[in-house]
């Protein structure tokens, strides 16, 4: 603990020689050096006035006990929910659709690793140009997640989830729409965007979402 300075202690030499019993005169008997006031009773509940150096007291309402291991648990948060937003199309407009949402995106601080881009019909011609090379290098840029990232229906269940999904309803079969919908649903974090007939889509989202 900080030492607290002391009053100074007037001693008895300080008051000066007594006069002596030669003198006629009886020495005035010294009065009593008033020692430290003690410290006023602090309220209930309030700590003391404190001083220098002295460390902060807590009341127990400020020292409030936090939840050891024994406790109860807090609830799991519940699973999020992506926000699907319908860009309408034609099936011929779709895959330009989704690439005007994907740049969109980039625009407002995407980042092309966040954004995976999965086409119903015919495949993005990026994707074309890579499969070129072999599966092997064509999933390895997937898994680096640097790039936005283009695949088909058929091999979208491959895909890892990412933040956005963009789908593009650009033709194929039916049954390729109604299973992609579903499946870009599940792999988006936060954002599903489905570009093509309006009609078309409610109803498969209906269905399968």
């Amino acid at each position: 603990m900080p030492l607290i300075p002391e009053e100074p202690q007037i001693h008895e030499s300080a008051q000066g020689p007594r006069v002596t019993p030669a003198s006629g005169r009886t020495a005035p008997t010294p009065r009593p050096v008033p020692g430290p006031r003690p410290a006023a009773p602090s309220r209930p509940g309030r700590p003391g006035p404190l001083r220098p150096g002295q460390p902060v007291q807590r009341t127990p309402r400020d020292m409030a006990a936090k939840p050891g291991p024994s406790g109860p648990a807090a609830p799991a948060a519940a699973a999020a929910t992506p926000q699907i937003q319908l860009i309408p199309a034609s099936v011929e407009g779709a895959l330009d659709a989704a690439e005007e949402a994907v740049d969109l995106l980039l625009d407002s601080g995407r980042a092309p690793g966040d954004v995976l881009v999965i086409t119903t019909g015919e495949p993005h011609p990026w994707a074309d140009h890579e499969l070129s090379f072999g599966e092997a290098s064509y999933w390895a840029q997937h898994d680096s997640g640097d790039d936005v990232f283009y695949t088909g229906a058929a091999m979208a269940s491959r895909a890892a989830s990412r933040p956005v999904v963009v789908v593009a309803v650009n033709g194929g079969p039916a049954a390729a729409a109604a299973t992609a919908l579903p499946l870009a649903h599940a792999r988006a974090g936060a954002l599903l965007i489905v570009c093509g007939d309006p009609q078309q889509i409610n109803s498969m989202l209906g269905a399968g979402v």
